[in-house]
């Protein structure tokens, strides 16, 4: 039988709507979402295919919002799925627009890095205990591979240097909220998951805009 999934402080019950907090707040990532289809239309109308990966970013983002509005009213196996899958394809195409637009990588270079990356998740994933962090030991290798980013383009000098800097620090707060939302129950019942929701739709719409209309690796961070 797939009884409802009950991972968080707002859910009391089996019903549909037993975390209407959890589950509104997925509509920040569609207003990001909305926001950053605008700033791809502004950098590339009439060239699409000069950004069509950051489109399909665009779109992933807008999946996030629907696939975790989904699971936090269904609270299903299947809904589980479709909040995870939108992460992680988010994730893994993230990864490869950054290191091969922002980073300068060659393929070879970006595919080794990619490969790392994956392979550090699965030992993780492996070798943690998943209720570790309230569940969110499987971003930690995210939150790794967004702060090594922000060093090598600092390290470069690049003019996106300090919002990849931002970014990593804004993620750890995010992370924060999220895995103190069970410990807090007892003292404040709504829990802190939703302002992982509210963080997580700024962080990506701070992540995807930086990627937007590269500058290249060598200009000066004093412009960023």
């Amino acid at each position: 039988m797939d009884n409802p999934i009950d991972l968080y402080c707002e859910r009391t019950g089996t019903e549909f709507w037993s975390e209407p907090v959890n589950a509104l707040t997925n509509l920040a990532f569609l207003v990001a979402a909305g926001l950053l289809l605008r700033v791809w239309l502004a950098a590339y109308r009439g060239r699409t295919a000069a950004g069509w990966d950051r489109l399909l970013l665009v779109i992933l983002v807008a999946a996030i919002g629907l696939g975790s509005g989904l699971f936090h009213t269904f609270a299903r196996t299947w809904a589980a799925m479709a909040d995870v899958l939108p992460i992680a394809l988010f994730i893994s195409v993230f990864l490869l627009v950054s290191l091969k637009r922002l980073a300068g990588l060659g393929w070879p270079a970006t595919l080794a890095w990619f490969a790392a990356y994956h392979g550090a998740n699965v030992l993780a994933q492996r070798h943690l205990d998943p209720a570790l962090l309230n569940g969110s030991v499987f971003y930690l290798p995210s939150f790794a591979a967004l702060a090594l980013l922000a060093a090598w383009l600092a390290w470069r000098g690049h003019v996106r240097s300090r919002r990849f800097t931002g970014a990593a620090v804004l993620f750890l707060v995010s992370l924060g909220f999220r895995s103190a939302d069970m410990a807090v129950c007892a003292a404040w019942p709504l829990g802190t998951h939703f302002l992982w929701h509210l963080l997580n739709a700024t962080l990506l719409w701070l992540l995807v805009c930086a990627v937007m209309d590269n500058p290249g690796p060598a200009q000066s961070a004093r412009n960023g």
